[in-house]
């Protein structure tokens, strides 16, 4: 297990224990039911079967019965039916079957199908749980031989010998030559468990990644960063996926395979590379996967509204911009809360009826934290919103005309710009690409995500009539940000800016007029820093 050594984190318990009670219990509903078989078919023994077969014979819609008494009452078919549902049961009081790999997934759901389970004996059913809840290793090496085996053949870009940065699945929304969607489906969970268990995360069931797929056709054909940047999927209309992995990752998948297959894997492709993957920028907090599965059960909102109807008493009525939790789903209290944190930063309002209300269609940004898994790092971003107070100060200062041309650099939600009333006229750059999908979702046209002083050095100078910003203070890059906006105001437009209190002591611009036009003391949540608004016009 030397090779492993790199691949496997800590062991850790990730599936949900079975109490002995519960097994007990369900043993006991097992009995209870095979007894009942038990005592019809005495009952319909001899005499008895002769006159069930009347019934049978006079309620059937075509004048006789489908089946004779011998074949319907047997005992054999009706106890593997009893057996096949309770292995059912007894597989859903674990999270095993969100959690082991496709390829037994697939198994045990046609066992079930098929009613060719194991005779359902107490000493089985423990025996086969704790032998399936002792195998997490081994589920993980699974997991990792059915993504290889199930990457499409048809398509040369995958390697025969080992795994590569892109990956090719087939047939993942169509179901056809015995490739059911859930299974294909079901692999690409497998590659985001095993991903996720290099990343030292908790790993995502079965159904979040059909969400993520759902979400993936919002875009079709385009790249998305899946799973904070571990990898993207471009998903087409004909139901290929196209799956690029981290370098990182990739290697470490061939190790497993390495370790599987010693022989088959060159050495290449199972060696840590040399080169430093390209890494983010920026540091994004990656979310629990119970975190995201509240928001693939956010639903449309409805209002019901009474109506002098006695057969239909309440008319449902759609609720503009406004989401609400699946009334049947549970969550841990602790994934609520952060679900709570995020929906706010993102602009919800909880309303009393517990309904999250948006001031845009927030479809769009929902599909972006499911398919990402993340939200931007609001201290690495040094994001922090403009208050209401201050961003209509700025806004009242700048004096916009209907004509003028505006830019707000660093826009983050678009704190300052929504009090611009012609948003037509408006350019906001936003380093956070989720930030900048709730800029377009508010009716903003012209969004870039890009960090501001990369985009500013490609634009002309002197193109904006009116420039609004709260640019980010660590490290003095206050004044960096300035700078780079005034290059960009048109010869007697004014800048605006929200700036650390120091500034008022230190600001020096050669070329421009600027005066501080007020302070504001411990504005902005979540700080004790006190600010000062300055004008700029360039003469």
């Amino acid at each position: 297990m030397n090779m492993m050594t790199d691949v496997f984190l800590k062991d850790e318990e990730f599936f949900a224990p079975t109490s002995s009670d519960l097994i007990d219990g369900l043993m006991g509903q097992y009995e209870h039911a095979k007894k009942g078989i038990i005592e019809l078919h005495s009952l319909i023994q001899g005499a008895n079967g002769d006159s069930l077969h009347y019934f049978l014979e006079g309620n059937s819609t075509d004048g006789y019965s489908r089946y004779g008494m011998d074949r319907l009452f047997e005992m054999p078919g009706a106890i593997s039916a009893l057996d096949a549902a309770f292995w059912s049961k007894a597989m859903g009081l674990t999270d095993l079957m969100n959690y082991m790999p496709q390829k037994r997934r697939d198994e045990w759901h046609n066992q079930i199908r098929t009613k060719k389970c194991p005779s359902f004996e107490e000493s089985t059913v423990r025996a086969t749980l704790s032998d399936l809840l002792g195998k997490r290793h081994q589920f993980l090496a699974e997991r990792v031989d059915g993504i290889f085996k199930g990457l499409s053949g048809e398509h040369v870009t995958n390697s025969p010998a080992a795994f590569g940065k892109r990956m090719i699945v087939a047939r993942v929304i169509h179901s056809e030559w015995g490739w059911p969607e859930n299974t294909v489906c079901g692999r690409i969970n497998d590659l985001r468990c095993v991903v996720a268990k290099f990343m030292g995360r908790d790993e995502p069931n079965y159904a979040a990644t059909s969400a993520l797929v759902e979400t993936l056709k919002s875009k079709w054909g385009e790249w998305q960063s899946v799973d904070g940047g571990a990898m993207k999927i471009r998903l087409y209309k004909k139901g290929t996926a196209h799956i690029e992995v981290h370098q990182d990752m990739a290697w470490r998948l061939n190790l497993i395979l390495a370790h599987l297959y010693p022989a088959a894997i060159p050495a290449e492709f199972r060696t840590k590379p040399t080169r430093k993957a390209k890494t983010i920028d920026l540091i994004q907090r990656p979310l629990p996967f119970a975190v995201i599965d509240l928001f693939t059960v956010l639903k449309p909102a409805v209002d019901l509204i009474k109506q002098d109807n006695f057969r239909d008493p309440f008319k449902r009525v759609l609720v503009k911009n406004t989401l609400q939790l699946d009334g049947g789903y549970n969550a841990d209290k602790h994934a609520v809360k952060e679900f709570e944190s995020v929906m706010q930063s993102i602009g919800a309002v909880r309303n009393e009826k517990g309904q999250y209300q948006f001031d845009y269609e927030p479809k769009a940004v929902i599909d972006e934290i499911i398919a990402s898994g993340m939200v931007p790092d609001n201290k690495a971003f040094q994001y922090y919103p403009t208050p209401e107070v201050i961003a209509s100060f700025v806004a009242e200062v700048a004096a916009i005309e209907t004509h003028h041309k505006v830019l707000e650099p660093s826009a983050g939600v678009g704190s300052i710009a929504d009090y611009v009333e012609n948003r037509d006229n408006v350019q906001c750059v936003e380093v956070s690409k989720l930030r900048a999908e709730i800029l377009t979702a508010k009716g903003y046209k012209n969004v870039v995500s890009e960090d501001f002083l990369t985009w500013a050095s490609k634009q002309i100078h002197g193109s904006y009539d009116r420039i609004l910003m709260n640019p980010p203070f660590d490290r003095g890059q206050w004044l960096v940000h300035l700078e780079s906006a005034l290059s960009l105001l048109k010869k007697g437009g004014r800048l605006v800016a929200v700036l650390p209190m120091s500034a008022k002591n230190s600001l020096k611009l050669d070329g421009f007029n600027f005066w501080f036009n007020g302070d504001f003391d411990n504005a902005f949540d979540r700080t004790t820093v006190s600010v000062t608004v300055v004008t700029v016009e360039k003469r």
